[in-house]
């Protein structure tokens, strides 16, 4: 056939057929992705509204912290004055949301700089250590469950599971002392406090942040790895469609990956995702370990001043990153089953 001549009309309804299958697509993942934005809404008001409130509740007076304890009365009141703290609740309250909306986070009281700045040159930091983490955790706990179920009670499952059950039972900030005692102490592989930006040096970025990742995702690999072999297992031995794929002479390996794997991934993508906010408060803790500058780092330091401003605007972040995460494991449950997708394009 020539390259002027046109197309067979079987081949032309094949490419209009996945034409629309394409905009079918495309189309019910945007209407799920319009409908967890509009959820996400009244969430994220929820949380601007709880920390402003707690941030105004608690104990302290934020003026007298920022004069000292020699401050007098009128200085503490002049000072309440100039940052509007002497207005009520509501009235602050809905003075900052109206900044926020227009993307003004406000400023710092202890350092007079701009919030958005602050959290400008820690969110990269902590974005590298989240990313850093969920790549050990997830990236070895696929492997480590499929090599598991291939050979189910085997030397491999159950070193596996040896290794799942010490991941679990060790809270992160005692394996952070023992990962600087042993790999920067000891062998001094790593350091031990510090942090390279990326764009200083790309090795030494990743050798300061490998310990902290470490301390962050040995938990989580630990506990992605036994869910992940249980649903495993109960497909393998459960599931009709894979008994019959067995039966039809189908590789174990082609089962195991092909067949099972790809539904056992929702209860992971689930498990993730309600592990996130817990993943942001691991993250706090370790970054003050390992003298990470990142958000959780900025966080404690604005609680230990009383820095309203910092406070809130770090936890409005860490509040928009884990409805961002729930909201990636929505787009990926549409992505792996059609009928999430169709059935919300439906509603």
């Amino acid at each position: 056939m020539s390259a002027s001549a046109p197309a067979p009309p079987q081949r032309l309804a094949a490419w209009d057929r996945s034409g629309r299958l394409a905009r079918v697509v495309r189309s019910s993942l945007l209407r799920v992705l319009g409908r967890r934005l509009l959820a996400a809404v009244p969430v994220m008001w929820g949380v601007t509204f709880l920390t402003f409130l707690v941030m105004n509740v608690v104990p302290g007076n934020t003026a007298q912290a920022l004069l000292g304890a020699t401050a007098t009365p009128a200085q503490v009141a002049a000072l309440q004055a100039k940052l509007g703290l002497n207005k009520p609740f509501l009235t602050q309250y809905f003075d900052w949301l109206g900044k926020i909306l227009q993307g003004n986070f406000g400023s710092s009281y202890s350092s007079h700089e701009s919030v958005t700045s602050i959290m400008g040159a820690q969110l990269p930091v902590s974005f590298e250590l989240i990313v850093y983490a969920f790549v050990i955790s997830i990236g070895l706990a696929v492997p480590l469950a499929l090599l598991a179920v291939r050979r189910p009670n085997g030397i491999i499952d159950r070193f596996t599971m040896m290794f799942s059950m010490a991941g679990v039972s060790v809270a992160n900030y005692v394996l952070a002392v023992v990962l600087v005692w042993v790999f920067a102490d000891v062998v001094q592989v790593f350091p031990a406090i510090g942090f390279v930006t990326i764009g200083t040096d790309f090795g030494e970025n990743l050798r300061s942040l490998t310990l902290p990742a470490v301390a962050v995702a040995l938990p989580l690999l630990g506990f992605y790895t036994r869910l992940l072999r249980a649903d495993l297992l109960e497909q393998l031995q459960q599931e009709d469609y894979v008994v019959t794929a067995a039966a039809k002479g189908v590789g174990p390996w082609r089962v195991i990956i092909r067949h099972a794997l790809r539904n056992s991934l929702f209860g992971l993508i689930t498990i993730v995702a309600l592990n996130f906010g817990t993943l942001l408060g691991a993250i706090v803790i370790i970054e003050q370990i390992f003298s990470l500058p990142g958000l959780g780092d900025g966080l404690i330091q604005a609680l230990t001043n009383h820095d309203i401003p910092v406070i809130e605007g770090t936890v409005l972040i860490f509040a928009l990153m884990t409805v961002g995460g729930n909201l990636v494991a929505d787009m990926l449950y549409a992505a792996l089953d059609p009928r999430i997708r169709y059935g919300s394009a439906t509603d």
